[in-house]
């Protein structure tokens, strides 16, 4: 029996029928055309939702009350502010969810109950004993031990805290469970995991989890927080296929979550599949619904008359690649079309893709409206401004904050009364004080992987804008996937020609002097090279080699052809070594990272990487690619560790043998990780809970074309699988992030 409430009063009323286990699905028949409402107490549930039946009847969905997992974890017994904030630090939340998915990563088995006799050493297991006598050490800094027996031989319990041992009293039966191990000829237990009264062998877990911990964290405080924690998940219904369910054989949510939490046998493979892929599917729908809905925001048909990128491409002096020309071809049919473009131009390291972005804008130009390119620092935006104003055929203006005073005033002008057609910057581009007459496309340079928030305010200043985003990371189909999913995709994969192949080596660091010496030969031939470490100061905990140490060697021994560049410099002593640099009046540049991206130097034809083993792969490839790109041989260096890891020289040997970015990317995700998804972090998978978008590759594709078929079925997700899946993505928070996206 349920209450309804309708617009004549309220009654009781009895379901007609309950449709589907497990799930909270009431059909009512419809007396008269009112509203109905519904609330069922037993069920701690609401209607969120209800649905005509052609049998003549309404059909009500109850949602779950998922409010008591969306609370603090502090609300559970035991779990004070203290522990409260070693869970948080462990888990990655505060919330009684964060708690459940901190999942486990292996497990003790302590199902084996042998005899002292029968013991095997090295095995955990959990013994039946009673306490014979304490031996208390000889000396202070030896432990105490407590010899026990279950008829059939002796053994002894080692404690370094004696407190512990001290309370047990000979006589007393008791269960011990742990570690067997050997002193001389004797069974040992050091510090036993477990040690219960003999009449409560519930105490100690048969199969115990083992969650990652935390300084000031023990594995019990964890174990209480979580049966609470499990015993507080709602009947939920469930959001995935019933024939993919069938086929995969998955448990529910809850049941999984218990068996790794809980476990009675070992879990099998499809429990932590079950909610890989609820994590996966979560994220895939959020992104495919985001796709779906900038696709469906008025837009504006820029269609262009090719006069500017005719005069451009004479400029340019060179024929487009056939991967060029066919990402234009997709980006002139998203520009042409009524709906929004979104999408992203990714290419390795000297595929052009800042020809194709500017080809994109002129068509934007020629069409009556402006174009802005965003870079994430002030030193690439300056070469894509260099870049475009020598090719481009209309005023080209940059806006960084270097640009000030009068500069500043006149571009921003300019912007504001549409004579800018076409402006290149930072996040300057997009402050609340730029105004554009007329924004047609936005263009971001993504070499710091701004969110997908992020990603789509770059149009916020015209409200119809088209987004173009370039990477010059390759990125493999998994991490597309995975962080770039609300996207459209056009690849370059392949390099105009006259590209110079770039030989790379590996060398020793033992060998740093043979290195220095070779690059005295390059000096004396006027070659140009760059030194990149991984630092820019001593470390007193990492032995790598530091920027300015290293430019304090080398220029002792080469003088002033020596220059320095990093990211703690003032930015305009920065611009300045680089701008001495790219003139030859240094021809050896000590840097960081900084150099990775924005600084086009064709006569540097060498490249040295100190510590080459600390870099992440993709990060090597896009710093091999500063040279290669004049007329000279060209090569890199990559000075590693003398005691090289396996996996460490496997990837490097991967970058000395092939130059695809695309291969070296794939490794480079598979080996580190991809990064945060939604933030800047460049390696590790944070973000994943339960998902490994490695291990699960196959379910990330899988979820992926499930979210597609779904949304376009569903696209306002308002059948009963729809809203099943709007409570996934309230479990994930991926609804609140659409939400978001979207308001207004």
């Amino acid at each position: 029996m349920v209450r309804v409430t309708y617009s004549e009063g309220v009654r009781d009323a009895t379901p007609r029928r309950h449709v589907g286990e497990g799930r909270k699905y009431f059909f009512f028949e419809k007396k008269k055309q009112k509203t109905f409402a519904l609330w069922c107490p037993r069920q701690r549930a609401k209607v969120f939702g209800f649905f005509f039946s052609k049998k003549n009847g309404f059909l009500f969905l109850l949602t779950p009350d998922i409010t008591p997992l969306m609370s603090p974890m502090t609300d559970l017994r035991g779990v004070g502010a203290a522990v409260g904030a070693l869970l948080a630090r462990v888990t990655g939340g505060t919330r009684v969810l964060d708690l459940l998915f901190h999942v486990p990563e292996s497990f003790v088995d302590r199902r084996a109950r042998p005899t002292i006799r029968g013991a095997v050493r090295g095995q955990v297991a959990t013994l039946a004993v009673e306490v014979v006598r304490h031996e208390a050490p000889a000396r202070e800094k030896q432990p105490w031990r407590v010899v026990v027996t279950d008829g059939t031989g002796f053994a002894e319990l080692v404690f370094f805290k004696p407190q512990r041992a001290q309370a047990l009293v000979p006589g007393t039966k008791l269960l011990v469970s742990g570690k067997l191990e050997s002193f001389g000829d004797r069974l040992t237990i050091p510090h036993p995991d477990h040690i219960v009264p003999a009449g409560q062998p519930e105490r100690i877990p048969a199969l115990e989890p083992v969650w990652p911990l935390t300084a000031g964290l023990f594995p019990s405080q964890i174990r209480a927080a979580m049966v609470q924690a499990l015993a507080l998940i709602p009947s939920l219904p469930e959001w995935h296929d019933p024939a993919l369910m069938r086929r995969e054989q998955w448990p529910g949510f809850a049941e999984a979550l218990r068996a790794l939490h809980t476990p009675v046998d070992y879990p099998a493979p499809k429990h932590r599949a079950r909610l890989a892929y609820d994590e996966l599917l979560a994220h895939q729908v959020a992104m495919a619904w985001v796709r779906h809905r900038e696709k469906k925001r008025p837009g504006r048909s820029l269609t262009g008359t090719g006069v500017l990128r005719a005069e451009a491409l004479r400029r340019f002096g060179h024929e487009l690649t056939r991967s060029q020309v066919g990402a234009l071809a997709e980006i002139d049919a998203d520009m042409a079309g009524p709906g929004r473009m979104l999408r992203l131009l990714q290419g390795d390291v000297g595929s052009g893709k800042t020809l194709v972005a500017a080809m994109a804008m002129l068509r934007a130009v020629e069409s009556g409206a402006q174009a802005a390119l965003m870079a994430p620092t002030e030193t690439l935006a300056r070469q894509h401004y260099r870049t475009l104003e020598a090719i481009c055929p209309v005023p080209v203006a940059l806006l960084v904050g270097a640009v000030k005073g009068a500069a500043r005033r006149s571009v921003l002008l300019g912007l504001a009364a549409g004579r800018v057609g076409i402006v290149v910057g930072t996040h300057a581009l997009f402050q609340e004080g730029v105004t554009y007459k007329d924004l047609g496309l936005a263009v971001i340079d993504e070499q710091h992987r701004f969110g997908v928030d992020q990603r789509l305010s770059m149009g916020g200043k015209g409200a119809a804008a088209d987004v173009l985003v370039m990477t010059a990371t390759p990125i493999p189909r998994t991490l597309l996937l995975t962080q770039w999913g609300e996207m459209a995709v056009s690849r370059l994969l392949e390099k105009p020609a006259g590209r110079t192949p770039i030989k790379t080596t590996l060398h020793s660091l033992s060998q740093i002097g043979e290195v220095v010496e070779a690059m005295a030969r390059a000096l004396d031939r006027g070659e140009r090279i760059f030194w990149v470490c991984p630092m820019v100061s001593e470390s007193e905990v990492l032995d790598v080699a530091a920027a300015e140490d290293r430019y304090v060697t080398l220029r002792r021994r080469f003088g002033n052809r020596v220059g320095i560049a990093h990211g703690q410099q003032d930015s305009a002593v920065r611009e300045a070594s680089l701008a001495a640099f790219a003139r030859g009046e240094t021809q050896l540049l000590v840097a960081t990272t900084v150099i990775e991206v924005g600084v086009d130097v064709p006569e540097a034809s060498v490249m040295v990487v100190d510590h080459a083993d600390r870099f992440g792969l993709a990060q090597l490839h896009q710093l091999r690619g500063r040279v290669g790109r004049g007329a000279a041989a060209s090569f890199c260096l990559l000075l590693h560790d003398d005691g090289l890891s396996e996996t460490a020289r496997r990837r490097l040997v991967l970058l000395r043998d092939t130059d695809d970015g695309f291969a070296i990317a794939d490794e480079d995700f598979r080996i580190r990780g991809g990064g945060d998804m939604l933030g800047k972090r460049q390696s590790g998978q944070p973000g994943w809970r339960l998902a490994d978008p490695v291990e699960h590759e196959g379910l990330l594709h899988m979820a992926s074309k499930d979210a597609a078929v779904l949304l376009q079925k569903d696209p306002k997700l308002e059948s009963l699988r729809g809203e099943a899946v709007r409570v996934l993505l309230r479990l994930f928070e991926r609804g609140a992030a659409v939400r978001t996206l979207h308001a207004g």
